[in-house]
């Protein structure tokens, strides 16, 4: 049951560091950070997006199992689960008007959320109830009375997966519509990135629960090889590539200078006073990791009216002529910083929230076999991902082994036009082609109501984020489409439900 909120221990983190996402795994393989808003666009969007205040959102805490699918003692354990609500624009349960459900992702759920944006937006056309639910052992959603005794080891962590989380949002929505007397009123899931993958697999595992899911850059096919291992870094290169030529050989050249220069004497000295590092570069592939975060993470938050990897290349380009390669590239990440009296090359290591738990995952079940592969025309040095030394890492750091295979054993992908064709329904699976991840998402129509919507020049999860009056036509053309399909099924719905009665 829901019950007003009670007093959580204090998070150990400072939330200002929350703000910037990170997914880089503690044990030390890289995967691209997911994430619905990326760091240049967080700004932007919080900025535009309407407050918790302006919405009336009521925070809700449900007294949550702990274990949904065992019934061993332990496994009836609660902890206390945050959600929000907003009853502004809702038509009401004599009315079955319907209920957005925006499902949390590897983020602490807070009181001004940008990732709400799209259907916050569009509340007051459908009459919709708004309820942003927090995902387990993030925020104020902790098992075991503390951080510390949650995050302590693998037997509390055991508890933490995407199947446990969706049965969460499925205990919630339903208990909400109980005593709201709104069994009747429809329910459209919305997530984006790894929300967006949990919106897509909630409509398939709880249809009775949700009449449609809209799934925002959500790369489900990125696993067990369906995707090309290099598929992520060769749409990076292809962005920067087609924002500058000369950008794009500068950055591939790049790499091999650092090389060189960091194997002189004093070249580590001279590449930390080069890029000006916040503190000396003891390894030249400190200052490889956080370029390659600074591209990646333009190209997939590579969104208007900033476009940071135009941004970056204009910078790279722009330089004097006779300007040296690594002097062009400093140029490059001083375009994409803003005021910085130095450059951290930690900056995508720090153990958030974020960083501690999307470790975790990626290291049970979220196992995405990402690396620059050995394409020529990448922008990237070539290196593979071995899965044998993935999985040797992750025991070291948790003393269980991943599981690489459980997402598609789980929730499906291999063949996944001719499964879902066969049985799913509504699920909208949104995506913009600039966005690395795209290439791990669904990108063709697999039946009528099963449908991709891509835009050739949008990024990660742009469409769910709040619209602006500066968005391009293609962007507003996009969720429209999404809003008008989303609006026959609710139609087709209340057309059942008044056949049924």
């Amino acid at each position: 049951m829901a019950s007003y909120p009670l007093k959580i221990p204090v998070l150990w983190l400072p939330p200002l560091l929350l703000l910037f996402l990170t997914c880089v795994p503690a044990t030390g393989i890289k995967v691209p950070r997911l994430g619905v808003v990326g760091r240049t666009t967080r700004v932007r969007n919080l900025g535009t997006t309407k407050t918790s205040s302006t919405w009336d959102f009521k925070k809700f805490y449900y007294t949550q199992t702990l274990d949904h699918f065992n019934y061993r003692p332990e496994s009836y354990r609660t902890f206390q689960q945050k959600y929000v609500v907003s009853f502004k624009y809702w038509g009401g349960a004599n009315a079955s008007a319907p209920i957005f459900a925006y499902l949390g992702y590897e983020a602490p759920l807070y009181d001004q959320s940008p990732a709400t944006g799209l259907i916050l937006d569009n509340a007051p056309r459908f009459h919709a109830l708004v309820i942003h639910i927090e995902h387990r052992f993030y925020g104020e959603s902790i098992p075991f009375e503390s951080r510390d005794e949650a995050l302590r080891n693998s037997s509390t962590l055991g508890y933490f997966n995407s199947a446990q989380a969706l049965a969460d949002y499925a205990e919630i929505i339903l208990d909400l519509k109980k005593n709201l007397s709104a069994e009747t009123s429809p329910v459209i899931a919305v997530g984006g990135s790894y929300g967006g993958m949990l919106a897509a697999w909630f409509r398939l595992k709880y249809p009775h629960v949700t009449v449609g899911a809209l799934a925002s850059s959500a790369p489900i096919l990125y696993f067990d090889d369906i995707t090309p291992e290099n598929g992520y870094y060769s749409i990076v290169s292809k962005g920067f590539r087609e924002s500058s030529e000369s950008c794009y050989k500068t950055i591939k050249q790049s790499w091999s200078e650092i090389d060189e220069l960091a194997s002189q004497s004093n070249g580590l000295s001279l590449l930390s006073q080069k890029f000006q590092t916040c503190s000396a570069l003891n390894k030249s592939s400190e200052l490889k990791g956080y370029l390659e975060y600074v591209y990646t993470d333009a190209a997939q938050y590579n969104a208007p009216p900033e476009y940071p990897v135009d941004r970056i290349c204009s910078a790279i380009d722009g330089a004097s002529e006779g300007t040296d390669i690594l002097s062009r590239i400093f140029a490059g990440v001083v375009a994409s910083r803003v005021n910085s009296s130095c450059y951290d090359t930690n900056e995508y290591n720090y153990p958030t929230e974020t960083f501690v738990g999307w470790d975790w995952q990626t290291c049970s079940e979220m196992v995405f076999p990402i690396d620059h592969g050995r394409d020529p025309t990448s922008m990237f040095p070539a290196s593979t991902f071995v899965l044998r030394d993935y999985i040797e890492d992750c025991n070291r750091s948790y003393g269980v082994p991943p599981r690489p295979h459980w997402i598609t054993t789980e929730f499906g992908g291999h063949d996944i036009k001719l499964v879902l064709k066969r049985f799913a329904s509504n699920i909208i699976f949104s995506n913009g082609l600039r966005d690395p991840y795209s290439i791990g998402g669904v990108l063709q129509n697999i039946s009528d109501s099963v449908v991709a919507l891509a835009t050739v020049n949008g990024s990660h999860c742009l469409d769910i984020l709040s619209e602006s009056p500066n968005d391009p036509k293609w962007l507003s053309m996009q969720r429209q489409s999404e809003i008008e399909i989303i609006e026959g099924w609710i139609e087709k719905y209340y057309a059942d439900l008044a056949a049924h009665h």
